[in-house]
C-alpha cells in the first residue's frame, strides 16, 4: 500500500510536468517557426516567441504560393494521407478481427499453428520485407495508386492477438445462449462479439489510423506520381531542394497542418481510446 505524502504528490506532478514539456516543446518550436521569417530557423538563435508572418506563411501554404518547394497542393497531400490513413485503420481491424474470430470460435485442423503463424510476422515489420513486397505489388500494376499505398499494410499480427486475447475473456456460456437462441456464427459475431468489442476497436482504430498517416517509407517508394503525394513524403521533400535554402516557415506550417488530423482524432474518441486500453473485463 503506497502511503499519501504530500511530498509524492508534488514530485509525481514534477515528473508529469517534466514529461510535457519534453514532448510538447518540439511541437511549439515548430508552431513558432511557423510564425518567423524563413531564415529565423536556421540563424543559431531559434526563436521562443511568436513572429509576425504567421498569417503570409499559412495563407501561402494554402494558396499554394511556393510552387517552388511545393510542387503538390496541400490539399491533395492532406487527401491522400487521409485516404491511406482510414483505409489501413479500417482495413487491418476487419481483417483483424475476423481472423480472431475463426481461430477461436471455430475448430478446424491447424488452428494453433495458424495463429501462431500469423503472431510470427511480428518478427517481419514493412522494413525487412520491403524489396519482395515492392516486387509483388509491381507485377500487380498496382504503383501509383491507391490499393498500392494501402493493401500490403493492412495485414496485422498485432491486431489480430489484441482481438484474440479479448474473445477469449467472453465467458462461453454466451455463446451456448446464442446457439441455444437459434443464431448462427455469424449473428452471434455481429450481434454480440462486435458491442463487446466496441471500446477496443475504438482504441485499435486511433493507434492505427496515425500508424497509417505517419507511414513514410512505403509511400515515396510506390507512389512516382505526384498526385499520390502524402503529407509526411512532402514534408521530406520541401526540405529537400538543392538549387535554394528551404522556406522552414512553410515546411514548419505544413508540419503543424499535417499533425491536426492525428491529434483531432485522438481527441474526439479519447474516452473510447482509454476505456478500451484499460478496460479488460466483460
Amino acid at each position: 500500500m503506497v502511503e499519501n505524502q504530500r511530498w509524492l504528490d508534488y514530485l509525481a506532478h514534477a515528473v508529469l510536468i517534466l514529461g510535457v514539456v519534453i514532448v510538447a516543446f518540439p511541437v511549439y518550436v515548430a508552431v513558432i517557426a511557423s510564425t518567423h521569417e524563413p531564415t529565423a530557423f536556421t540563424s543559431g538563435t531559434i526563436p521562443l516567441l511568436p513572429g509576425a508572418n504567421a498569417v503570409e506563411t499559412y495563407s501561402g501554404v494554402f494558396e499554394g504560393g511556393i510552387a517552388a518547394q511545393m510542387s503538390v497542393p496541400i490539399g491533395v497531400m492532406l487527401t491522400n494521407s487521409m485516404i491511406m490513413a482510414l483505409a489501413i485503420a479500417f482495413g487491418k481491424i476487419v481483417i483483424s478481427i475476423l481472423s480472431a474470430f475463426a481461430i477461436v470460435y471455430f475448430r478446424f485442423p491447424f488452428r494453433v499453428l495458424a495463429f501462431w503463424m500469423i503472431f510470427i510476422t511480428l518478427m517481419l515489420p514493412v522494413e525487412v520485407r520491403i524489396v519482395p513486397t515492392f516486387e509483388v505489388i509491381s507485377n500487380l500494376n498496382m504503383l501509383n495508386s491507391y490499393t498500392g499505398l494501402t493493401v500490403p499494410l493492412m495485414a496485422s499480427a498485432t491486431a489480430t492477438f489484441l482481438f484474440r486475447q479479448v474473445f477469449l475473456t467472453i465467458p462461453d456460456e454466451m455463446m451456448e445462449a446464442a446457439r441455444i437462441d437459434g443464431a448462427g456464427p455469424m449473428k452471434f459475431f455481429k450481434d454480440i462479439l462486435l458491442p463487446m468489442s466496441q471500446t477496443n476497436i475504438a482504441a485499435l482504430f486511433v493507434i492505427l489510423f496515425i500508424y497509417g498517416w505517419n507511414q513514410y517509407l512505403w509511400p515515396i517508394l510506390v507512389t512516382t506520381d505526384d498526385s499520390y503525394q502524402t503529407i509526411v513524403a512532402g514534408i521530406k521533400r520541401m526540405a529537400d531542394v538543392v538549387d535554394s535554402e528551404p522556406l522552414w516557415n512553410s515546411i514548419m506550417s505544413v508540419t503543424v497542418l499535417a499533425m491536426l488530423p492525428p491529434v483531432a482524432v485522438v481527441i474526439f474518441m479519447q474516452r473510447l481510446f482509454v476505456k478500451g486500453l484499460v478496460d479488460s473485463e466483460k
